[in-house]
Order: C-alpha cells, then sequence, then structure tokens
C-alpha cells in the first residue's frame, strides 16, 4: 500500500533501525526508533559509543542498514545513494568537518553546492551565506586550513547550507574548539534553525546541546533509552548520572 504523506507530520522518520560499518558486522544501532519534525532541533546524547554519530551516518549511507527503514517527507530512503539524499534536501557535516583545506573558503562553498545545475542559483547562495557569516565573505581567498578550528566548522555549516537543505545533520561540531568557539557555534546553530532548517545534533556537550533542542534523544549501547524534552532530562538525576556523566 502506498504510504500517504502529512506535510504537518514528521521531516525524519526512523523506525526499527539496525545498522553496522562493513568489516566487524557487528551492530552497532540495534531497534532504534526517532523522528524529526520540520524547523525542530533534536539532540542525540549519550556516552561514547553510544551509537549516536552511526544514527546520522546510516542516514547518509556511511553506515550499513541491516533492518529497519528511513522516511524523509514519506520518502523511503534506505536504498537511496547520497547523491540522492542530498537531493531530496538532507546534509550532513560529519566530524571533523571534512573539509577541503587547501582550496580556499569560495571553492569549499562550491564544492557544497555541487549538485546545483544552476549557477545563478550557486552564486546566489554563495552571497547568502557570506550574509549569515560576514566573516567568510571577508576572507573568501584564503585557504580552509589557515582558518581557526571554529571558524572552519562556521565553514562547514556554510557549506551544507549551500544546497537549500530542509534538515542538517550534525555531528559533534564542537568537539575539540575553545569555550568561546564553542559560544558561536551554538548561536550559529540557533540562526540556521530560525532559517526554518531542523537539525538532528549529535553532541558531547550536553548542556549546551539542550540549551538549542526542542527534543531530545539519550542512547546506550545502540539503543534509545529516553525520549523526551530537554527539561525532563535536566530533572533527571538518575538519567543525568547513569549515560550523561552527571
Amino acid at each position: 500500500m502506498r504510504r500517504t504523506w502529512d506535510s504537518k507530520a514528521m521531516l525524519l522518520e526512523i523506525r526499527n533501525l539496525s545498522a553496522f560499518y562493513t568489516g566487524p558486522g557487528k551492530l552497532v544501532l540495534e531497534d532504534v526508533n526517532l523522528s524529526t519534525a520540520q524547523h525542530e532541533v533534536v539532540a542525540l546524547l549519550g556516552p561514547n559509543g553510544a551509537g549516536k554519530s552511526t544514527v546520522l551516518k546510516a542516514i547518509f549511507k556511511e553506515a550499513q542498514i541491516k533492518d529497519g527503514e528511513i522516511f524523509f517527507q514519506g520518502t523511503n530512503i534506505c536504498n537511496h545513494p547520497s547523491n540522492k539524499i542530498a537531493h531530496l534536501g538532507i546534509a550532513f557535516i560529519p566530524e571533523g568537518r571534512r573539509l577541503f583545506r587547501s582550496m580556499s573558503v569560495e571553492e569549499n562553498l562550491e564544492m557544497g553546492g555541487f549538485i546545483l545545475k544552476d549557477r545563478n542559483e550557486l552564486k546566489g547562495n554563495k552571497e547568502k551565506v557570506f550574509q549569515l557569516f560576514p566573516f567568510l565573505g571577508t576572507r573568501r581567498g584564503q585557504a580552509a586550513k589557515n582558518l581557526s578550528g571554529g571558524e572552519q566548522q562556521m565553514l562547514a555549516f556554510g557549506r551544507a547550507l549551500m544546497v537549500n537543505p530542509k534538515l542538517v545533520l550534525m555531528d559533534e561540531p564542537s568537539l575539540g574548539l575553545a569555550p568561546q568557539a564553542v559560544d558561536k557555534i551554538f548561536n550559529s546553530i540557533k540562526i540556521i534553525n530560525s532559517l526554518g532548517v531542523a537539525i538532528l545534533l549529535v553532541e558531547q556537550n550536553v548542556k549546551k546541546a539542550l540549551e538549542v533542542a526542542h527534543n531530545a534523544y539519550v542512547l546506550h549501547l545502540g539503543k534509545v533509552v529516553f525520549r523526551g524534552r530537554p527539561s525532563e532530562i535536566l530533572s533527571s538525576e538518575k538519567l543525568k548520572n547513569l549515560y550523561l556523566g552527571g
């Protein structure tokens, strides 16, 4: 039976997902269910090795799906290649950013817009990014490797926005950054979300993640052990002590 899609329903819906990495073959995720509504920030929290990043990688085809389904705007994307997923409106910012370090800021943005066929759209999207992050415009000719860690992360944000995404997957955007840079990163996450972009956020900085999230999931050993509002997590000493390092 053809599945009908309600525009008011979930943007992303993951059902009973089990996933692994090629090689070891051991399940990293087991029977995971989660969803993201339109314009929503959802935080994925939990200790190291819980499977948080694997959720994002399974969506974007960097992990192998054993069982389950992933729907994006009503379309099952489990068998879609990464480039088709990008065309549908999902952007992925991996841990470590994966910038083209020897290329300029502007060249990195253009690489982010590789799926755009219209050169005017590509140019227009670059200017939108420069308006959103003005310092990138002033350094458009500078090599990415010469930016600070925080600035590189902002460039990764800008690169993701080049494809006009409806959903951005963010994997540990504040990892290894100085506190001042972390504040700027989370302010940028708020700005991106204010544009109507939904965000699925994997982040070790629990406090900061919960400040920007509308909903949150806690994972442990590849399974969802809690789903709820940030306030529920913050008020649960048991949850914080067992899964979030106090």
